[in-house]
């Protein structure tokens, strides 16, 4: 067939569907006055039904045949063009209907035709995209495939958030101010669970498909994102509502908030203190008593201490006796302070005992009381002591050590300077760190500093 005869084919076709579109408008139109207005309401309906029917059938015959005669790519091109056209002209037809439909209607069915309408366009839409979708998936390879898909589904959401966000500024265009706070919050508690549904559903499908080490790392990333998401949504919500607040009530809310979180600081830091006292009264505690699992190889010594002690100095020179286990197993000795410097004498001019060199001599403060600790060496005997002795916290005073080991000195001073405790008969007692002008002792539990800054 040749070019010439082809169009006027063509045109003698479509000078055909003209006349016919022509006689059924006319019939139509003559039928419709005669009936009563219901009846050529129903006419009209029926009329434009057949047209339509009519109208495709023809496209569908005439697709047909210049698919026929056409080779394969441009039966594939025009397909794709009459399903277009088809698509415009079905949707040219959907919203001039609606629109007189809508004219006729009252106002409030006129809104819920419109949410009809809408409603369906969105399901046909969503049906077409996905039915074309699917011809796509099935005509290309699988690798394609997956990035369609994921163009899809991107798309699918960006669409979805559009038209959620176009209906959100709608609604809100039509409610009164406090009405629209209240949909404002429920659309934001809605889409924020949205998106986290379609994040947890996309990161099930992605676990689904990567390797362990991979859905690890992924998981991990996940988390990041999310706590990141919801920390700048915090802030955001946060600088809203300062926002919207007037400068007196922001003020308040922000004073009241420093105040809690002074509070709040204070709180843990008085349960911090007690716990570290309690724990520190508790190691103290431990390290004093005495619960063997078995005899000390220093034991013999320590009752030959002991003996010799209760026979020079007096039976209660000492309040109590025992074997350090967390200090190398060293006797330990607690004098009572009035025999105090007695048993010091003692150890150190007894000829048997002999504990001759002073290694150590220092103060602390238990917060219930002060406590002074001496360490003894006898070369004699190849034998260490500790001698302690519990003083009272308000008045700490003891004799000084210096007459019988001139290596006290400086401890006995360094104890003053730091913790308050006044070493009678001492040869020179003064501050040997801090100035006499040094208000307090740095090394009491409850120093407060004279000057904040320091």
């Amino acid at each position: 067939m040749s070019e010439k005869e082809d169009l006027a084919k063509q045109k003698a076709e479509a000078a055909a569907k003209a006349k016919a579109a022509a006689l059924a408008r006319k019939q139509a139109k003559e039928e419709a006055a005669e009936k009563p207005e219901g009846e050529t309401d129903m006419a009209k309906q029926k009329a434009e039904a057949a047209a339509k029917a009519k109208a495709a059938a023809l496209a569908r015959k005439q697709a047909k045949e210049e698919a026929a005669e056409k080779p394969e790519g441009e039966t594939d091109m025009a397909k794709q063009k009459a399903e277009a056209a088809a698509k415009a002209k079905a949707a040219a037809l959907a919203r001039k209907r609606a629109k007189e439909e809508a004219a006729e209607k009252p106002e409030g069915e006129t809104d819920m035709a419109k949410q009809k309408a809408e409603a369906a366009a969105k399901a046909k839409a969503a049906a077409l995209a996905r039915k074309r979708a699917k011809e796509e998936a099935a005509e290309k390879p699988e690798g394609e495939t997956d990035i369609a898909k994921q163009k899809a589904e991107a798309a699918a959401k960006a669409k979805e958030v559009a038209l959620a966000r176009k209906q959100a500024k709608e609604e809100a265009a039509e409610k009164p101010e406090g009405d629209m706070d209240i949909a404002k919050q429920k659309a934001a508690a809605a889409a924020k669970a949205k998106a986290a549904a379609l994040a947890r559903k996309q990161a099930k499908e992605e676990a689904a498909e990567k390797p362990e080490g991979d859905m690890d790392i992924a998981k991990q990333k996940a988390e990041a994102a999310a706590k990141v998401k919801a920390a700048a949504l915090a802030r955001k919500q946060a600088k809203e509502e300062v926002t919207e607040k007037p400068e007196g009530e922001m003020d308040a809310a922000k004073q009241k908030a420093a105040a809690a979180a002074k509070a709040k600081a204070a709180a843990a830091a008085k349960a911090k203190a007690a716990a570290a006292a309690k724990t520190r009264t508790a190691v103290k505690e431990s390290k004093e008593v005495n619960t063997p699992s078995e005899l000390s190889p220093n034991q013999s010594k320590l009752d030959q201490i002991v003996s010799a002690i209760e026979s020079h100095v007096g039976p209660g020179a000492l309040l109590e006796h025992y074997i350090n286990r967390l200090s190398k197993d060293v006797p330990t000795l607690v004098a009572n302070p009035d025999t105090y410097f007695s048993i010091a004498k003692f150890l150190r001019y007894d000829e048997q005992l002999n504990f001759s060199y002073l290694s150590e001599l220092h103060g602390t403060d238990f917060e219930s009381h002060m406590e002074i600790y001496v360490h003894l060496h006898s070369f004699k005997m190849n034998q260490s002591v500790a001698l302690k002795v519990k003083l009272d916290r308000d008045s700490p005073v003891i004799p000084s050590l210096v007459p019988l080991w001139s290596g006290a000195n400086w401890p006995e001073c360094e104890a003053y300077d730091l913790l308050g405790i006044y070493f009678n008969e001492h040869p020179d007692l003064k501050r040997i760190l801090l100035g006499e002008e040094w208000k307090g002792y740095p090394l009491r539990k409850d120093y407060q500093p004279y000057d904040v800054e320091v």
